[in-house]
């Protein structure tokens, strides 16, 4: 059911997850809500964020069998999602509008949808295509501690990388993520087209 540990998958779903929830591209926005005098909590940002992560990543299976969807075909659509979104990081186009009613920092727009987003959602989901639970879960954990070490020091972090160092990891895991909606879309596509010749 969990499958086997590997860690070059655990390091390649980590790098996966790392680039999607990208909390490094996200600091001058959570630096923009404390300067509005927003609080932002960040063991409790870190967990609601695991929470929901880990309740869709267990219960997205049930979700898809229910509309009748594969993972494959999920992993080809949040190919499509992921792909969307390293547009968004090279480009510096918004593509997703974060639109909600924002009255608390900590759940929105951090917890969701910065953290906790479609994005995060649909690789969790695609990943499952390719990588065994064990490693995923292993990558998500790693993952949400180096959340709660980032939101509890943005401002160091900020002084440290700069705008500009910021902006530069930006645009380097922007293309780490094209290269991953490409090569999830391949090798799901593949098989899609194998299961429909066996279909038929």
């Amino acid at each position: 059911m969990m499958g086997v540990f590997d860690f070059q998958e655990l390091i390649s779903a980590f790098i996966v997850l790392f680039a999607v929830i990208d909390i490094i591209g996200a600091v001058p926005i959570i630096l923009d809500l404390k300067q509005k005098g927003r609080s932002v909590n960040a063991l409790e940002a870190t967990l609601i964020a695991a929470g929901l992560l880990l309740a869709f990543f267990f219960a997205g299976d049930m979700i898809l069998k229910l509309f009748q969807v594969d993972i494959a075909s999920f992993a080809v659509a949040g190919a499509f999602v992921i792909f969307l979104m390293s547009i968004e990081m090279i480009l510096d186009i918004e593509v997703f509008k974060n639109i909600g009613p924002i009255k608390e920092a900590t759940l929105v727009p951090l917890v969701f949808p910065l953290l906790a987003g479609a994005g995060s959602f649909t690789t969790l989901l695609s990943l499952r295509a390719e990588y065994a639970t064990v490693n995923i879960l292993l990558a998500l954990v790693l993952n949400m501690v180096w959340v709660f070490v980032v939101l509890k020091m943005t401002d160091r972090i900020e002084r440290l990388l700069g705008k500009g160092g910021i902006y530069i990891i930006r645009k380097f895991f922007g293309i780490i993520l094209l290269a991953i909606s490409v090569r999830l879309f391949t090798a799901n596509l593949t098989l899609l087209i194998e299961q429909f010749q066996h279909g038929n």
